[in-house]
């Protein structure tokens, strides 16, 4: 496995090197995010950009979602014990200023849009109302230019989205606007654990002081064989002895002179086996301790996760309008640039509060991508402490059918829609099987879905999801992604049956020593090609050291049959057996079976019972595909979260 793991860096790493040498092939103008130079000319020169118009910003918005996704993806997929510090704050602090600036651009063209609105006015009503959709955002604008008091419902072109407004804004100088981006770039970036760089950078100083301390002792041992030869060739006065003592000291020097780079090949080796080996097991270590630093009414972001982007509501101050004058338009530009309406204002004076400022009645459109299997719940953004709170909303309907969600707002601002990221854990069982060489399919059921995902090589697939036992389609399905790319896209539709350390507070679950957990995905991954593996009732019943699952060798391409013969396996990281018991058994024990032995891995447990062809398609194995499977379960921790 650790050959496997040393392969699969020297892949990443000759892959970033093809991903450079794409983009400098390319010759697009484009910027590549990873080094600074590029992106902050890239940022310096837009800013300079003025007066863009929304469908211009839109234009422009794809390339730079392109460059924040891109940067995102390098610190998801470059391995924690790759990642330097000053790295981590380049790449972090470049997608913020991209994303700042990606938001101002949109206010800006925002005001030049209100700038004419009287000359968008609707005939009908004389109010402006624009609709700008695209694949990542949608813009509603009212403009309210006629300030008719009985005009208090906004719905945009003839849907259902929209306000109800107090008498106090149908009657002032205001815009509406809604900004739905269908991504997230309020919710703050999520830090690279600390711990795990602690973790592996003592592993990494530990080995290294160890090649240093052997390089030390070759070095002072390689002086003293040469002090030595030399004492030997100097008391030596025959010509033809002197000759052949010289020759046996090349050759002595020579050996010497390799054995350190032998040695230092295998430190080198070790190294990245004991990092990785520490990476992989932080990926299933617990936290010990549950966020508590929460005010009252934030939502937790270990425990709920923001689904369909950000919905931008605002209450603008209505521009000066444009103005013909012999030929020209004349508009008065507002040095401050576009402003919000304070709604309630900060001081009422003479107004009772709750009568001439209510919470505003806001429906929504949920996003078609996006799964929500409870109804959604809604949050706002709160500017001051930097995090999203349920307070000052009330009043929430969902209409699952029509897609949409009504509820009202106290004060205006980014609102979006949030769901428990484990609403589908504990899962109710898995199954991991064979469907051709070098390809699997691995199906997670929950009480709300069962996900399948098929795997093949470096890649996986969205095979099929069924809803509450019916089909449900997914623009996921049938696209082949690398596993970050996967996962990262699964949770933002919702489909969340990744775990973190901190998933334990919230979920039940069977609770596995890491090391053991690590040791049997991989291994199972190693023997995905050609045999099965389920879940069994019993891995409840075993203690934490132990695990227990069914296998059984699957070598054909078609549908499994109903009630195949499964043996129980049960592996504690340095022994695996096979149980006498069954599923349908009435007790668990541990006894063995008949006629079997213990082994020290699965993969010699399984050779006693697997037929010729299984043992050559796992040793046919691709080792990208191998690394894919193992990558996923133990991401999707089904062996302690079922």
């Amino acid at each position: 496995m650790e050959k496997l793991e040393i392969k699969r860096i020297e892949r990443e790493k000759w892959r970033q090197l093809e991903a450079k040498w794409k983009h400098y092939i390319q010759c697009d103008g484009s910027p590549d995010p990873s080094v600074s130079q590029e992106i902050n000319t890239f940022i310096s020169l837009w800013k300079e950009e003025t007066n863009e118009t929304f469908e211009e910003v839109i234009g422009k918005s794809k390339l730079v979602l392109n460059l924040i996704d891109k940067l995102k993806l390098i610190l998801l997929e470059t391995p924690p014990y790759d990642l330097q510090d000053k790295i981590v704050t380049q790449y972090q602090g470049s997608i913020l200023e991209l994303q700042e600036l990606l938001h101002c651009k949109f206010n800006t063209a925002t005001e030049i849009l209100l700038r004419q609105a009287s000359t968008l006015a609707d005939l009908d009503s004389g109010n402006m109302e624009k609709v700008i959709q695209d694949e990542n955002i949608t813009l509603y604008v009212w403009a309210n230019l006629k300030k008719n008091p009985r005009y208090r419902s906004v719905r945009f072109s003839e849907t259902q989205i929209g306000f109800e407004i107090p008498r106090i804004l149908a009657t002032s100088d205001i815009a509406l606007r809604l900004l739905h981006t269908h991504y997230d770039h309020v919710t703050p970036l999520r830090p690279v654990p600390t711990s795990l760089q602690e973790h592996t950078s003592t592993i990494t100083n530990l080995v290294r002081d160890e090649e240093k301390n052997l390089e030390a002792a070759i070095s002072k041992e390689m002086q003293e064989e040469c002090k030595q030869e030399e004492n030997e060739s100097n008391s030596v006065h025959e010509e033809e002895i002197k000759v052949e003592d010289q020759g046996e000291t090349e050759v002595k020097m020579s050996s010497v002179q390799e054995e350190p780079e032998v040695t230092k090949c295998e430190l080198e080796m070790k190294l990245i086996s004991e990092t990785v080996l520490a990476a992989q097991l932080l990926l299933l270590e617990n936290a010990h301790e549950k966020p508590s630093d929460l005010d009252d009414n934030e939502v937790d972001l270990c425990q709920f996760t923001t689904l369909g982007g950000v919905y931008h509501l605002d209450i603008l101050e209505l521009p000066p309008q444009c103005k013909p004058m012999k030929g020209w338009m004349v508009v008065e530009i507002l040095k401050e640039g576009l402003q919000k309406y304070i709604y309630p204002p900060e001081t009422t004076e003479d107004f009772e509060t709750e009568y001439s400022f209510p919470p505003i009645e806001v429906t929504l459109e949920v996003h078609e991508n996006v799964i929500f299997f409870e109804d959604p719940m809604v949050a706002r953004w709160d500017a001051e402490g930097k995090h999203w709170k349920t307070d000052g909303i009330s009043n929430v309907s969902y209409k699952s059918e029509e897609r949409l969600i009504t509820f009202n707002l106290e004060t205006f601002g980014p609102v979006t829609l949030i769901q428990d990221s484990h609403i589908n854990m504990p899962y109710q069982s898995w199954e991991l099987r064979p469907l051709d060489v070098n390809k699997v399919l691995l199906s997670v059921t929950t009480i709300f879905a069962e996900i399948q995902i098929q795997i093949k090589e470096n890649l996986c697939m969205l095979a099929s999801i069924k809803v509450n036992n019916k089909k449900h389609s997914s623009i996921l399905e049938g696209r082949w992604m690398t596993p970050v790319s996967f996962i990262t896209a699964l949770k933002e539709a919702g489909l969340n049956i990744f775990p973190t350390r901190h998933s334990h507070f919230y979920v039940i679950i069977n609770y596995k020593v890491p090391l053991t957990e690590m040791k049997a995905y991989r291994q199972m991954a190693l023997l995905s090609s050609a045999f099965a593996f389920g879940w069994s009732r019993w891995n409840m019943l075993c203690d934490s050291k132990k695990v227990v699952f069914k296998v059984r060798e699957h070598l054909r391409k078609e549908e499994p049959i109903e009630d195949p013969n499964w043996a129980l396996l049960m592996f504690s990281g340095d022994r695996a057996q096979r149980l006498k018991i069954d599923e349908y058994s009435d007790t668990f024990s541990e006894a063995l079976k008949e006629e079997t032995e213990f082994h020290s891995t699965l993969y010699h447990m399984v050779k006693d019972f697997a037929s010729e062809e299984a043992m050559e398609k796992i040793r046919s194995s691709n080792d990208q595909f191998i690394d894919s499977v193992g990558h996923m379960l133990l991401l999707t921790r089904v062996l302690s979260y079922s």
